[in-house]
């Protein structure tokens, strides 16, 4: 499906041609790692984009998948040491990703709704905060 666009910058007409690809998801929620070169992008087709900050440049070889995020806009978040992604899914799962291999490290259930916010505590890096539908937050070690 196409269409054109016709926007005017000051007095020069700009047309714009937009292609819509059945590929392409909405994403409710990014995060950015603690060094700033990469962004996580939670996307609607159940799994998690990385893009290169300095050129905005969507690094194919690192998707994460495996939980089931369709209609929620589940948080996503770096370790302190970019080691490892996290985040919550809609059945009330936790799941842990390393970045080097993108395969999921560790996943368990948090809460009985959906999880919808992850993070790791900088400072006690062992240690997890989570929050989910069913109205609460829990610390994990």
């Amino acid at each position: 499906k196409q269409w054109y666009q016709r926007r005017v910058r000051g007095d020069i007409p700009v047309d714009r041609k937009h292609i819509a690809d059945p590929s392409m998801h909405a994403i409710p929620s990014c995060s950015l790692s603690g060094s700033g070169k990469w962004l996580a992008c939670q996307s609607m087709d159940n799994q998690i984009t990385i893009f290169a900050t300095q050129k905005l440049r969507h690094n194919r070889k690192k998707v994460f998948k495996g939980h089931m995020v369709a209609g929620y806009a589940c948080q996503t978040n770096f370790s302190p040491d970019n080691s490892y992604i996290i985040s919550g899914d809609a059945d009330g799962r936790c799941f842990i990703w390393d970045w080097k291999t993108t395969k999921v490290y560790k996943r368990f259930k948090a809460h009985d709704g959906v999880c919808i916010g992850c993070v790791w505590l900088p400072h006690e890096t062992s240690k997890i905060i989570t929050c989910g539908w069913d109205g609460k937050i829990k610390l994990w070690d």
